[in-house]
């Protein structure tokens, strides 16, 4: 790599580009449609892309003079395939503490919500996260965007919800901040205060509920900390009415709206997120037809996390049947110390071909542009197309199909972020 410009730079002899495109979530059969190009090359100034497409063309050979003339720094794919930075639209990467435990005691068949009726599970990690300092939070995290970054992801959503009180709550969504300007990674981040029932609420989810809405949110609101709100709309913690209450405040607050949605047992959050117009309903392990059809209708991000339904051994959410029926789907790793101690893209990659019946070009768009689309970015990240933010991963593979191919191998050789080279391989610039 050479050059000086500040986040413009020149990305020569791609072998293989691959890209959805577009400026907004991409639903259904389209989502197999992708941007594909040989002898490729991008260039970006000041962090935008200027130019993605063949190398050889005079639009491509006159956008590298005009970078190299203006001092771009130069980076040699040197024949590799490329791919739009990748996007982890749902994670709990802010936590203190761990359950190994609780993941062996899953492996000999006890159910998740039995170890969370036992006082484990997030009331667990709660108890950590509530001891933990912002300088504890702040450094776990750091470690794990690093882990990130070098898996490809450019961008990431980050969830509190491991505080269930006001201070934690708010040093969870703090720690996210200050490693906003200590990361290459964009965060975007999410109050999840309903995500459990803390032991001060114990059986009263819906005086719980009251709480956060007149104590815990109008705090929130006023430190600019977070841009959506979440809930765990689930059986046995909020049920349809307290999460509908809770999100109609979260929204009149000026919050943006996800939910966790029927992953354990089916009360309708798909429907909810629907009604609602929510930005994303994740999980969805358990979702009626009629839901997620709503949710078509609606636009809603349907945000499936393989790795949890993996790591608690229950059948993948129904991607397959979701994209059939007109839905824009995600795919995200749900990060978190409890039901799914992993962030592995490239585990997604093999169990979405291999278990969840997408094709690769569905799976590239599910990590990508609908990644964007989830957390309110597809007009400006996603894809490798002139407009969009220079967010640009090189693999060390000749071709893209190589990230499902390669089973479960990290296979991100470079990564650029708004035009800057930020990782390569085991060092970073």
């Amino acid at each position: 790599m050479r050059g000086n410009g500040k986040g413009s730079c020149a990305v020569i002899n791609i072998g293989s580009l691959a890209s959805p495109q577009g400026k907004r979530r991409t639903a259904g059969t389209a989502m197999n449609s992708l941007y594909r190009c040989k002898n490729a090359c991008i260039v970006a100034k000041e962090g935008v892309i200027t130019y993605a497409g063949p190398a050889s063309t005079e639009e491509g050979r006159h956008a590298l003079e005009k970078a190299q003339a203006e001092g771009a720094s130069l980076i040699d794919a040197e024949n590799r395939a490329c791919v739009p930075g990748f996007i982890d639209s749902h994670t709990h990467f802010i936590f203190a503490g761990y359950r190994a435990d609780e993941f062996f005691w899953r492996a000999c068949g006890l159910p998740y919500m039995e170890i969370h009726r036992r006082g484990g599970g997030i009331r667990k990690s709660m108890e950590a996260t509530r001891s933990a300092t912002l300088h504890d939070l702040v450094e776990a995290g750091k470690k794990r965007l690093d882990t990130m970054l070098a898996l490809g992801v450019t961008t990431v959503e980050g969830k509190s919800g491991y505080g269930l009180d006001i201070e934690t709550e708010l040093r969870q969504l703090t720690a996210m901040h200050e490693l906003c300007s200590m990361s290459p990674v964009e965060i975007l981040p999410t109050f999840l205060g309903p995500h459990a029932i803390p032991p001060e609420f114990e059986s009263r989810p819906s005086d719980y509920i009251d709480f956060v809405i007149t104590e815990v949110l109008p705090k929130v609101a006023t430190s600019k900390l977070a841009v959506f709100a979440d809930i765990f709309c689930e059986k046995g913690v909020f049920d349809i009415e307290d999460s509908r209450r809770y999100l109609l405040a979260a929204q009149k607050a000026g919050f943006k709206l996800k939910l966790h949605a029927d992953e354990i047992v089916r009360i309708g959050g798909a429907g909810l997120a629907a009604e609602l117009a929510a930005v994303s309903a994740d999980h969805l392990l358990k979702a009626s037809p009629e839901d997620l059809q709503a949710m078509a209708e609606k636009g809603v991000i349907a945000t499936c996390l393989p790795l949890t339904a993996f790591s608690l051994r229950e059948p993948y959410a129904d991607a397959r049947g979701m994209i059939d029926r007109g839905l824009a789907v995600a795919l995200a790793s749900d990060l978190n110390p409890g039901s799914c101690y992993s962030q592995s893209i490239p585990l997604i990659f093999a169990i979405a071909v291999l278990y969840m019946k997408l094709t690769f070009e569905e799976t590239l768009t599910a990590l990508t542009l609908n990644g964007a689309a989830a957390l309110g970015l597809a007009a400006s990240h996603g894809s490798l197309e002139t407009g969009k933010t220079a967010d640009i991963v090189i693999l060390d593979a000749p071709e893209p199909e190589h990230l499902s191919y390669h089973i479960g191998m990290n296979l991100v050789h470079t990564v650029v972020k708004r035009g800057e080279l930020v990782y390569q391989q085991s060092t970073k610039a």
